[in-house]
């Protein structure tokens, strides 16, 4: 509302001088110059043939003067637009009687379908399973708290290959005999069975065909939901879901819908008919597939460096819908999908999917897919938000010092145990929960404030410092706020500006509020991370710089208190779309 109030008193000063025109205005490049800018009178130099600067100068000469905004020029032909103390304390005072804070809401309010999590049953979660929860929860609450109806799916990988391979190889353990052979008793599936299965089932299926042709046949018979296969996969499902939610519960990440690949299974016979009506397919060495390249395609091949020369792979493969043994792939469940959640739920904007970059390719074939068949309407917007990988310090993808992939649990006790150390040294006695909050906390924001499609370092060191960038300093300046708050009387004034310490709280909030519409239409959290920091980091300076506690003159106390309390209000706003919890101490 700022930027429009702004941009209207420019339109009027130039429609005054003679320019019919409209303008906008960004945050300054100087902050230190000015609040606001406007770089639009360079491009009307080209339309109107005169030199941009006397063209700003005529528009500034032209504003009507008023008690909030001040205009100047500056060469060669910014608009430079300050805000004064009665304007900032105004804001000030008005967020603070507003539940959102002077965040406004969407009018053109979108239903979303999210898709994210994608945690795949039989297998251990590991490192590569965090980025989407992350993302996927902060993104579904911004979107929530900017007016958008949010479905949120976490889609299991329930009904691949990885069941027939852990099926197979507990067979051939000897684990399933009671099923197959009538000996023994009922077996319990447990997780450290699976954890051991699946593994080796996976390791052995690239150096033993015989076996990776079994395995795809009891993938089949399960999908067919054959006896015994069917019953065992549902046990196998129970035990893997049962720990799954347990992880996503530590990690923040809360879902709608607990669905998963089978539950489109029903949708599949639907889903090939509707695309082979299309006249769509063909078959490929036995297989069904679906030409999805379009005229000059060409795949670019990611370079190693800038300086290598751009190479491109052969056109996008077809999108296989069935295997040569009539078996369906995730591009058929996939699209299936699409077609199960357009039939569930009616009117649907959106369907997004938070999942590693490197499935990109996969993603381009099930769309198109959809929309050449229909299965997605016209205006419907499908998006892969595909993000990069979390490294180690060497630059490659985070693994233990052997080489294998690092447990999601593991992942989260070494949090949990690196914030109980920084606790500790704090003089604040070990709490669990407590150390949970500043560990995932921290693991968080050092992942959000990245954008989504970059890789990053996973340093634990860097991401756990109390100081500079990090989940753990946003979290003690909400804490360290509490505090101040507890011990002075609470009862707020009226908020006025007295120092510049206090004019760039004020100029930080406006950029905070900002944020959330960069975020939502970049898809990533990264500018309301920084903005959070900048926040944070400009209350330090306050507090340092002026006494809040012992602050004689009431009035002063009073401004101190509402600044506080919105500071506070800020922050708390802030972490909660981000989904990190604020600890009582630290």
């Amino acid at each position: 509302m700022i930027f429009d109030d702004i941009e209207l008193l420019i339109k009027n000063g130039a429609k005054r001088a003679g320019y019919e025109e409209n303008f906008s205005v960004s945050f300054s490049a100087m902050p230190k110059l000015c609040d606001f800018q406007c770089n639009d009178c360079f491009t009307l130099s080209k339309k109107y043939k005169k030199n941009p600067f006397e063209i700003a100068q005529s528009i500034v000469d032209n504003i009507e003067k008023n008690d909030y905004f001040l205009f100047e020029v500056a060469k060669p032909a910014f608009i430079n637009v300050k805000m004064t103390d009665k304007a900032l304390s105004k804001i000030a005072n008005s967020y603070l009687k507003d539940d959102r804070l002077g965040v406004p809401m969407h009018e053109e309010k979108q239903k979303v379908i999210m898709d994210y999590g994608g945690a795949n049953v039989a297998k251990a979660l590991h490192v590569g399973h965090l980025r989407s929860p992350i993302i996927g929860e902060s993104l579904k609450r911004l979107y929530r708290f900017l007016g958008d109806e949010v479905i949120a799916d976490v889609h299991l990988g329930d009904w691949g290959l990885q069941m027939g391979l852990t099926e197979l190889q507990l067979y051939l353990d000897g684990k399933l005999d009671y099923y197959f052979k009538g000996v023994g008793k009922e077996p319990k599936i447990t997780l450290e069975m699976l954890n051991e299965a699946y593994p080796k089932a996976s390791a052995r299926k690239n150096n033993d065909e015989v076996f990776k042709t079994q395995a795809d046949d009891w993938t089949l018979k399960i999908q067919r939901k054959e006896e015994p296969y069917y019953q065992i996969y549902k046990k196998i499902r129970e035990v893997s879901v049962k720990e799954i939610k347990k992880h996503y519960s530590e990690l923040g990440a809360e879902f709608d819908l607990w669905y998963g690949e089978s539950d489109a299974q029903d949708y599949i016979d639907k889903t090939i008919k509707i695309i082979e009506d299309k006249g769509l397919t063909r078959i490929s060495d036995g297989a069904l597939v679906v030409d999805v390249a379009v005229e000059g395609e060409n795949i670019p091949i990611p370079k190693t460096s800038e300086d290598e020369v751009q190479r491109y792979k052969n056109p996008m493969p077809p999108a296989i819908l069935k295997k040569y043994n009539g078996g369906v792939l995730y591009a058929t469940t996939d699209i299936a999908t699409i077609l199960m959640r357009n039939e569930m739920f009616k009117g649907v904007d959106r369907i997004e999917y938070i999942v590693d970059l490197r499935q990109k390719n996969h993603f381009i074939q099930v769309f198109r897919v959809c929309k050449m068949s229909g299965i997605s309407p016209e205006k419907q917007s499908l998006i892969h938000i595909g993000y990069g990988t979390m490294n180690g310090k060497d630059g490659k993808p985070f693994k233990t010092r052997s080489g294998d992939t690092i447990k999601l649990e593991d992942i989260i006790e070494l949090l949990v145990d690196k914030a109980g150390q920084k606790l500790k040294s704090n003089g604040v006695k070990y709490d669990r929960a407590l150390a949970l909050k500043i560990g995932v906390g921290a693991m968080k924001f050092g992942d959000l404030i990245n954008n989504v499609d970059k890789d990053y370092v996973f340093d634990l060191d860097k991401f756990m410092a109390f100081e500079g960038k990090t989940g753990p300093y946003i979290q003690y300046c909400v804490v360290r706020i509490n505090s101040i708050l507890s011990k002075i009387a609470q009862d707020e004034g009226e908020f006025f500006i007295s120092n510049e310490e206090e004019r760039e709280i004020i100029r930080n909030i406006l950029k905070v509020n900002s944020s959330y519409e960069i975020c939502y239409k970049n898809k990533t959290l990264s500018s309301l991370c920084l903005a959070i920091y900048n926040l944070a980091s400009s209350f330090s300076t306050f507090y340092n710089n002026h006494n809040v506690i012992n602050q004689k003159d009431e009035k002063v106390r009073r401004s101190y208190v509402a600044l506080l309390k919105l500071v506070k209000k800020k922050l708390e706003q802030a972490l909660n779309i981000l989904a990190i919890d604020i600890p009582q101490k630290m």
